[in-house]
């Protein structure tokens, strides 16, 4: 794969083999991500599903996830 000029912006095309792997299609928004050296590509999520996982969220934390004031103000 090369860099490319796009406009003011720098572009990298995929292959199609790639896309597939990945479960890419046109008009999905990823994120790219720097590990040790090695570059990670992560789906954003669309707004519908974000919206579902947040319908499903109902109720209190459990005791053990729940943020303590004294300890989120300790210095």
């Amino acid at each position: 794969m090369q860099v490319s000029k796009w406009g003011n912006s720098l572009a990298v095309r995929l292959p199609v083999k790639l896309l597939r792997e990945l479960g890419l299609k046109e008009g999905d928004r990823i994120d790219f991500r720097k590990d040790d050296g090695a570059v990670l590509v992560r789906r954003q999520p669309e707004a519908e599903q974000v919206l579902q996982e947040l319908r499903g969220f109902r109720g209190r934390l459990p005791r053990q996830d729940r943020l303590s004031r004294d300890a989120a103000n300790e210095r």
